[in-house]
Protein backbone atom coordinates (compact mmCIF):
# COMPACT_ATOMS: atom_id res chain seq x y z
CA UNK A 1 0.00 0.00 0.00
CA UNK A 2 2.87 2.34 0.81
CA UNK A 3 4.39 1.89 -2.64
CA UNK A 4 1.00 2.43 -4.26
CA UNK A 5 0.46 5.69 -2.40
CA UNK A 6 3.99 6.98 -2.84
CA UNK A 7 3.84 6.33 -6.58
CA UNK A 8 1.61 9.41 -6.79
CA UNK A 9 3.24 12.83 -6.99
CA UNK A 10 2.73 14.75 -3.79
CA UNK A 11 1.92 11.72 -1.65
CA UNK A 12 4.26 10.80 1.18
CA UNK A 13 3.66 8.15 3.84
CA UNK A 14 4.93 9.73 7.05
CA UNK A 15 4.44 6.71 9.33
CA UNK A 16 3.17 3.17 9.64
CA UNK A 17 1.80 1.97 12.96
CA UNK A 18 1.98 -1.55 14.33
CA UNK A 19 -1.24 -1.14 16.32
CA UNK A 20 -4.13 1.21 16.92
CA UNK A 21 -2.62 2.87 19.99
CA UNK A 22 0.56 3.70 18.09
CA UNK A 23 -1.55 5.12 15.24
CA UNK A 24 -3.28 7.46 17.69
CA UNK A 25 0.02 8.56 19.24
CA UNK A 26 1.67 9.18 15.86
CA UNK A 27 -1.39 11.04 14.57
CA UNK A 28 -1.26 13.34 17.59
CA UNK A 29 2.48 13.90 17.15
CA UNK A 30 2.76 14.27 13.36
CA UNK A 31 -0.66 15.73 12.44
CA UNK A 32 -0.89 14.05 9.02
CA UNK A 33 -3.10 15.32 6.21
CA UNK A 34 -4.86 11.95 6.03
CA UNK A 35 -4.91 8.71 8.02
CA UNK A 36 -5.52 5.21 6.70
CA UNK A 37 -6.50 2.62 9.31
CA UNK A 38 -7.28 -1.08 9.23
CA UNK A 39 -10.27 -2.14 11.32
CA UNK A 40 -8.47 -5.20 12.68
CA UNK A 41 -5.43 -3.94 14.58
CA UNK A 42 -3.91 -5.00 17.91
CA UNK A 43 -4.47 -3.02 21.13
CA UNK A 44 -7.05 -0.63 19.60
CA UNK A 45 -9.20 -1.46 16.62
CA UNK A 46 -9.21 0.92 13.68
CA UNK A 47 -12.64 2.13 14.77
CA UNK A 48 -11.46 2.81 18.34
CA UNK A 49 -8.33 4.55 17.03
CA UNK A 50 -10.47 6.67 14.69
CA UNK A 51 -12.73 7.71 17.57
CA UNK A 52 -9.73 8.83 19.62
CA UNK A 53 -8.15 10.66 16.67
CA UNK A 54 -11.44 12.46 15.94
CA UNK A 55 -11.44 13.74 19.56
CA UNK A 56 -8.23 15.75 19.11
CA UNK A 57 -8.26 16.19 15.33
CA UNK A 58 -11.83 16.13 14.01
CA UNK A 59 -10.84 17.71 10.70
CA UNK A 60 -8.28 15.02 9.78
CA UNK A 61 -9.78 12.75 7.11
CA UNK A 62 -9.65 9.02 7.79
CA UNK A 63 -9.95 6.16 5.33
CA UNK A 64 -10.56 2.60 6.51
CA UNK A 65 -8.74 -0.13 4.60
CA UNK A 66 -10.28 -3.46 5.52
CA UNK A 67 -11.00 -7.02 4.52
CA UNK A 68 -14.50 -6.68 5.98
CA UNK A 69 -17.30 -6.48 3.40
CA UNK A 70 -20.25 -6.26 5.76
CA UNK A 71 -22.50 -3.26 5.39
CA UNK A 72 -22.52 -2.85 9.18
CA UNK A 73 -18.79 -2.06 9.20
CA UNK A 74 -19.26 0.65 6.59
CA UNK A 75 -22.21 2.10 8.48
CA UNK A 76 -20.17 2.17 11.70
CA UNK A 77 -17.37 3.96 9.85
CA UNK A 78 -19.82 6.64 8.74
CA UNK A 79 -21.21 7.05 12.28
CA UNK A 80 -17.69 7.69 13.58
CA UNK A 81 -17.11 10.32 10.92
CA UNK A 82 -14.71 8.33 8.77
CA UNK A 83 -14.73 9.71 5.24
CA UNK A 84 -13.70 6.65 3.22
CA UNK A 85 -13.84 2.86 3.22
CA UNK A 86 -11.77 0.69 0.89
CA UNK A 87 -11.82 -3.08 0.80
CA UNK A 88 -8.36 -4.64 0.70
CA UNK A 89 -9.43 -6.77 -2.25
CA UNK A 90 -10.10 -3.56 -4.23
CA UNK A 91 -7.26 -1.43 -2.84
CA UNK A 92 -5.07 -1.55 -5.94
CA UNK A 93 -7.98 -0.14 -7.94
CA UNK A 94 -9.59 2.26 -5.50
CA UNK A 95 -7.25 3.36 -2.70
CA UNK A 96 -5.73 6.31 -4.54
CA UNK A 97 -9.19 7.37 -5.75
CA UNK A 98 -10.49 7.21 -2.17
CA UNK A 99 -7.56 9.25 -0.89
CA UNK A 100 -8.07 11.86 -3.61
CA UNK A 101 -11.77 12.07 -2.77
CA UNK A 102 -11.38 12.55 0.98
CA UNK A 103 -8.59 15.09 0.51
CA UNK A 104 -11.13 17.08 -1.54
CA UNK A 105 -13.68 16.95 1.31
CA UNK A 106 -15.71 14.19 -0.34
CA UNK A 107 -16.53 10.71 0.91
CA UNK A 108 -15.69 7.36 -0.63
CA UNK A 109 -17.67 4.22 0.20
CA UNK A 110 -18.36 1.10 -1.87
CA UNK A 111 -21.42 1.43 -4.11
CA UNK A 112 -23.44 -1.26 -2.33
CA UNK A 113 -23.59 0.90 0.80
Amino acid sequence: MRALLESRDGFEVCFEAANGQEAVEKARELKPDLIILDITMPILSGFDAARKIKEFSPETPIVILSMHRDKEYMEEAQKIGIQGYVRKSQAALTLVTAVDAVLQDQTFFPAEL
